[in-house]
């Protein structure tokens, strides 16, 4: 019996599968030769082959037919030849010249031609210069190499001045890597000699973003940084808080080279070449002249090559018959890019830049089909399209960030009308600043006026109350949230098509991103002190009425301390300590002050580092509240009894202005609350501890607050005298420093006392219930 048209007509609008199943295969075989041993992995591929064999068994008996074994080896095919070319680059990488002398840690010579900008960073002991470097020939061990081998340097300022595509000479001692696209990390000794200058193109891109940062350089700092970003990728002086707004609110996307970066530009190139006549085959050639401009002026890193890849892709995908189209353009993506650059299997980029795209390609139609019976399709597709890629990659996310974004899509939305503006007039005032710097800097001012309204979004989307809510990073849970996700990725068409279902549901997520969800009891009237989870800071309240807490030390940012009052239920703050002047305990003053009745600001005597005091003074006088220094003696504030044991003498005084001296001048509290006593430290150091330990001989306390957040510079014996049954340690997850170290807390747990640490168990409270004391973490 005949088909009828109509299913014809259905069966030739369903994509072919068979391209995305080699780029499934070729992405299983990067993964299988990563993470598994050679053992395992010969196992892999032993019953690989044999399933093939069967599957050739079945042609022959005529259950299978021969396309689907046609199918079956290209698929064993592409994943044999990813598991070769990562083997290959692993070979290159540990048995190459560069990689034995990195085993060795060989002092080496070598010419290079330098493959990223270099970048300052702060490091453990100072700040860093990174820059990765193509070693063409290196000598060491009396051997000399020509090859091509990529090094990460690890500098000093005198390597921030080379330029992209720049050849030269350095020496230096190559140590291992711990990332498997580098061949070997190198400490460079003495300067770098530049060789030869960057080919044309180079300079040209380098030109075009020097002309889009001076497009930008009269505009507000944070503008100023987001314009370059989102054109290029350059987000150079990103302010850390501002960073974590957009990944709150899953805007980080905006900030990276992204396939949405190409689209936009080449997709504005195709734009006006059509408006200037140009047609057919002309407009391939303009979009690929674009693509490579856009690699040139984003640089050619692996995440550049990636993102052209799909945003290539995504091209395609938008022209006629997109599904079809798009899922073939992106199987042949994933399998071109793994063969050229295998490492990306297992990086987290790779992922989300294949998800996002096959949740546009997949699921963004159906769901803008759908709610297109009852919305404007312009306003359809825009709610789609960041929905459908948020939700692919959300189960990735969630396992990098251990969070789930609850804001992201909104946010996205109300974006989406001035991310292609800002890009494009980005792009455009870099380009004509290069001919007439005026009109460069207007195109310039207009962009910036467009990311002005992302950064109110992302810090507003951050500020909400259940902007994002933590996600357990193990395999269960994520397992769960994945099936979740295609649950939601199933009923969207048959939801979104009603137009009461599809109210519903946003009604739904406006009020559970809007209304915090309370933690039952939290905090509960028993509460005496909390150590917020600000990150690697330290902010403290302790209890002084109902609705009222004396904070101590505000922590590096106002979002996280102003989100701990809010759960706490403080409304007054009649006393605000800042222990000492780093950032990391101040720079949250100003979430203190947001929407609370504050009495007065007292800081340590020691007015070091002095941008950080201004930076207090102004945000302090701003909402007319005082500041003066601590002074020693005994006090009441509400209902907890205050004592500052340090510093001795209230008058202030200036220090050597670098912050060196600081944690030592802490300001130490001793505070009482309904018969719980706890020592407050800040940052002293075993000097000051000492000292301490002389002034307060045979003090005991109930809690103590580690000082400067568990370093392993401590006075054990002072602090295991205190009796202390709490320890608490504010410290951020994961931080640079080390911090706690091991040998801070081994002496404290091992006399007794319970270590509740920030990083791990979130906020903590301490609790007085019935003369006893009890603790309670927010995780």
């Amino acid at each position: 019996m005949e088909q009828s048209a109509p299913a014809w007509a259905a069966l030739r609008d369903l994509p072919d599968l068979r391209m995305p199943l080699l780029g499934l295969g070729a992405w299983a075989g990067g993964l299988a030769a990563h993470l598994l041993d050679g053992a395992v992995l010969g196992l892999v591929v032993a019953a690989v082959l044999l399933g093939l064999a069967a599957l050739a068994a079945g042609v022959r008996r005529g259950r299978w037919s021969r396309g689907t074994l046609r199918t079956g080896a290209a698929l064993v095919l592409v994943a044999g030849a990813v598991v070769v070319a990562v083997l290959v680059r692993q070979q290159q990488v540990t048995e190459g010249p560069v990689g034995r002398l990195a085993s060795e840690r060989a002092v080496v010579s070598a010419v290079g031609v330098v493959a990223s900008d270099p970048r300052p960073v702060a490091g453990r002991f100072g700040d860093v210069v990174l820059v990765r470097v193509t070693v063409v020939e290196v000598e060491g061990r009396g051997r000399a190499h020509r090859l091509r081998a990529p090094v990460l340097v690890i500098g000093d300022e005198r390597w921030l001045d080379l330029r992209l595509g720049a050849r030269v000479r350095f020496t230096g001692r190559l140590s291992p890597p711990d990332q498997p696209d580098l061949a070997g990390v190198l400490s460079p000794s003495g300067t770098p000699v530049a060789l030869d200058d960057p080919d044309l193109w180079w300079r040209g891109a380098a030109a075009v973003r020097a002309s889009l940062r001076a497009s930008v350089e009269h505009r507000p700092a944070d503008q100023r940084v987001l314009v370059p970003a989102m054109v290029n990728g350059d987000d150079a002086g990103m302010d850390p808080g501002l960073a974590d707004d957009f990944r709150a609110t899953g805007l980080t996307h905006l900030l990276a080279v992204s396939g949405t970066n190409l689209t936009l530009v080449v997709g504005f190139l195709l734009v006006l070449a059509r408006w200037s006549g140009v047609r057919g085959r002309w407009l391939l050639v303009v979009g690929a002249a674009g693509i490579v401009g856009f690699v040139l002026l984003a640089r050619t890193e692996p995440s550049v090559l990636r993102a052209a890849v799909m945003g290539t892709v995504a091209l395609v995908g938008m022209g006629a018959n997109g599904l079809r189209r798009g899922m073939r353009a992106l199987g042949a993506a994933v399998v071109a890019l793994l063969l050229v650059q295998p490492s990306l299997a297992v990086t987290a980029g790779f992922a989300l830049s294949v998800l996002a795209t096959a949740g546009i390609l997949v699921l963004a139609p159906g769901w803008r089909d759908a709610m297109a019976r009852w919305l404007p399709r312009w306003l359809a597709e825009a709610v789609a399209v960041p929905a459908a890629a948020q939700l692919a990659c959300t189960p990735v996310v969630a396992g990098i960030s251990g969070e789930v974004s609850l804001v992201a899509v909104l946010a996205n939305l109300v974006v989406t009308p001035v991310v292609g503006p800002a890009t494009v007039l980005g792009l455009a005032g870099g380009l004509l600043g290069l001919v007439w710097a005026p009109a460069g800097a207007a195109l310039g001012t207009l962009a910036s006026w467009c990311v002005a309204w992302i950064i109110l979004v992302a810090r507003r989307g951050a500020a909400l109350p259940t902007a994002a809510v933590d996600w357990e990073v193990e395999a269960v849970s994520l397992l769960l949230l994945t099936l979740l996700c295609v649950a939601f990725a199933l009923a969207g068409p048959w939801v979104l098509r009603r137009p009461i279902a599809g109210l519903a549901c946003c009604v739904l997520a406006v009020a559970v991103v809007v209304v915090r969800v309370p933690t039952p009891g939290w905090p509960g009237g028993d509460w005496v002190l909390a150590a917020c989870d600000v990150g690697q800071g330290d902010g403290l309240v302790v209890r002084a009425g109902d609705h009222a807490g004396i904070v101590v030390d505000a922590g590096p940012e106002p979002e996280a301390i102003d989100r701990c009052l809010d759960d706490l239920g403080v409304r007054e703050v009649p006393l605000v300590v800042l222990t000492h002047f780093h950032a990391d305990h101040v720079d949250g003053l100003a979430g203190v002050l947001e929407g609370r009745s504050v009495g007065a600001v007292e800081t340590a005597a020691l007015l070091d580092p002095p941008g950080t005091v201004d930076e207090v003074v102004a945000t302090a006088a701003a909402s007319g509240i005082p500041v003066r220094t601590a002074a020693p003696g005994v006090r009441t504030v509400g209902e907890a009894r205050v004592e500052v044991l340090r510093p001795d003498d209230p008058a202030p005084y200036e220090g050597p202005g670098d912050g060196t001296t600081a944690n030592d001048a802490s300001v130490v509290l001793l505070v009482e609350v309904a018969g719980v006593s706890a020592l407050l430290t800040g940052d002293l150091e075993p000097p000051g501890q000492a000292a301490l330990a002389r002034q307060v001989a045979g003090l005991r306390v109930d809690v103590l607050k580690l000082p400067h957040h568990g370093s392993r510079h401590q006075d054990p014996d002072f602090l295991t005298s205190l009796g202390a049954r709490v320890v608490l340690v504010s410290v951020g997850e994961d931080n640079d420093y080390g911090h706690p170290a091991p040998d801070a807390l081994a002496p404290l747990e091992a006399s007794g006392a319970r270590v509740l640490r920030t990083d791990l168990g979130g906020d903590l409270l301490v609790l007085a219930r019935d003369d006893e004391l009890a603790v309670r973490t927010r995780d």
